[in-house]
């Protein structure tokens, strides 16, 4: 409120010079030196408090504020180091990079980007639009961060955001009483207690290979599924048997979806705006209580299956498909990792890969936000450890060797195709697949670099402002994409396409819920299925799709 930035009056930032070995005969010494992680490159620095009475905790004005120094959403950085004046220099400067020249170059911009994730801390907004919820990144100023780690912090951090200004610190205050002299630390890998995770979480600062940890990824216990069913507060139904409609019955539909108002025009249908009196339930949201409509409605149908985020979200879709390829995955899935739970064998997985000289590019996703917002594609362990800390994240390996298509006004670019299916039950298991399929398509030629520009490796561009949406109706796409790739008629692709998606909903079908999608006869539901196509080699080195 009083606006009393007042840190300089407790706190110095000192620079501590890297002592040559010969000269220093204390070993301990020199230990202690290499396990301190200093973020960014030499010289390095640290904080201390300064002020001849040392510090109070229990003094009610023993806390600090720390303005933020640069404040962005991930996907403008590189635009504001480009753009925004001074910050370049400010950002090399503070993360100890050369930089002499006035003028922004791509040199010193990769090396920001690279060298950030050591600084960058996240806070999210709780309200507004699913575009305004994106995390946002900030790095602290000079003396926020100087402040190093310890394992036994003197002080504690957290972003506070401060309404009437609209604007977000970062509050800084003593966890124990503290002395002139003493160093002020904060603990980088707060809130985490498991000794492997937090190794795992300071890998960025402190660097230490993991690779002793098994990578292998079983499927999670059924306890975890029960989990997800708590969290989701959504009651199981009672076992119904499934009801018989007469032939010529009209049914009363109540939906709050336009486009099942503007369209539904058949002579079987009427809409009600009384949900009690509906013979069907066309919820745009979450429904919730099965056990409740089960029990005394059990003839009305629905547009959800119990249990249906088994296939919706993603870590949840990508642990029930290692049902169908082992702990790899199936080989319809790049492998995947949840890094809320599966960090320790992701970071195994990637140094290994980097061992042995592998294409290490993956793409960060959150579990459950669509359009691609807060996705990003990176070769940077240190980017996706540190990603982790936003929101829960799976990370997948990204197609490096995706089938591109030739478009005349650009050249070869990525494209998705999505398709649209019908689950018509479980038990048995009937599904439709609708054979008219949709493509999207890149802006930009593929090519593996330039990790930040969407138009290069995003085809969802019906959401971004001012972007061109290419569109090709599948009927003329399939004539063109057999004259590009002859010897891959688009029936076989498509045959291999079907396969996938019957063996998915198999797995997800197999196990009782909430291990598997819910057989309740009176649901009906349609998904739509995105997907890639990409190169492969078989067993004897020949090119598959």
């Amino acid at each position: 409120q009083s606006q009393i930035f007042d840190a300089g009056d407790y706190f110095g930032i000192m620079q501590v010079e890297e002592v040559d070995e010969e000269e220093e005969g204390d070993e301990e010494m020199e230990e202690e030196f290499k396990k301190k992680p200093n973020p960014g490159n030499e010289p390095c620095f640290k904080v201390i408090i300064t002020n001849e009475n040392g510090l109070q905790a229990s003094n009610p004005n023993s806390i600090f504020l720390i303005d933020h120094a640069w404040t962005y959403r991930v996907e403008h950085a590189r635009q504001q180091l480009l753009h925004v004046p001074g910050l370049l220099h400010r950002m090399t400067n503070l993360m100890g990079i050369d930089f002499h020249g006035e003028i922004p170059d791509e040199g010193s911009i990769e090396q920001v980007l690279q060298e950030m994730w050591k600084y960058n801390q996240t806070y999210q907004l709780s309200q507004g639009t699913a575009e305004e919820k994106v995390p946002v990144w900030y790095i602290m100023d000079e003396f926020g961060s100087r402040i190093q780690h310890s394992d036994q912090p003197s002080f504690a951090t957290a972003p506070l955001f401060y309404m009437p200004q609209q604007i977000a610190y970062t509050v800084l205050w003593p966890l124990r009483d503290l002395e002139t002299g003493d160093e002020v630390t904060r603990d980088y890998a707060y809130g985490e207690a498991d000794r492997l995770i937090r190794k795992c979480v300071l890998l960025p600062w402190v660097p230490t290979e993991v690779l002793d940890v098994n990578c292998f990824t079983p499927e999670p216990s059924d306890e975890h599924y029960q989990a997800i069913l708590a969290e989701n507060k959504e009651k199981l139904p009672i076992a119904i048997k499934p009801p018989v409609y007469e032939r010529d019955k009209v049914f009363k539909v109540f939906t709050d979806i336009q486009q099942v108002l503007n369209n539904l025009t058949h002579p079987r249908f009427v809409f009600t705006d009384n949900e009690g009196e509906a013979d069907i339930l066309y919820n745009f949201s979450h429904f919730k209580d099965y056990r409740k409509l089960s029990e005394e409605r059990p003839e009305v149908m629905l547009n959800q299956f119990p249990c249906e985020n088994l296939l919706t979200v993603k870590d949840c879709l990508a642990s029930i498909a290692r049902r169908a390829g082992g702990p790899d995955g199936p080989r319809w899935l790049p492998r995947t990792f949840n890094l809320q739970t599966e960090l320790p064998q992701f970071i195994s997985y990637f140094q290994q890969r980097d061992r042995r000289g592998e294409d290490n590019h993956w793409i960060c996703k959150p579990w459950n936000l669509a359009r691609s917002l807060d996705t990003h594609i990176t070769n940077s362990l240190n980017n996706i450890i540190r990603h982790r800390e936003s929101s829960p994240k799976v990370v997948c390996k990204y197609i490096e060797n995706p089938v591109l298509f030739h478009r005349e006004d650009v050249g070869m670019v990525k494209f998705d195709i999505r398709y649209v299916v019908l689950l018509r039950s479980i038990k048995p298991l009937k599904l439709y697949i609708y054979d008219v399929f949709w493509l999207r398509f890149s802006n930009q030629p593929f090519s593996l670099d330039d990790l930040d520009d969407y138009e290069k490796h995003f085809t969802v561009m019906n959401y971004a402002p001012g972007v061109t949406l290419k569109q090709v109706h599948c009927e003329e796409f399939i004539p063109l994409f057999e004259k590009q790739y002859p010897e891959y008629p688009w029936t076989t692709v498509q045959e291999n396409i079907f396969k996938a998606f019957a063996e998915l909903f198999q797995v997800a079908s197999a196990k009782p819920a909430p291990l598997g999608i819910c057989d309740y006869p009176s649901s009906r539901a349609i998904y739509a299925i995105d997907l890639m196509l990409k190169w492969d080699t078989s067993r004897d080195g020949e090119k598959l799709l």
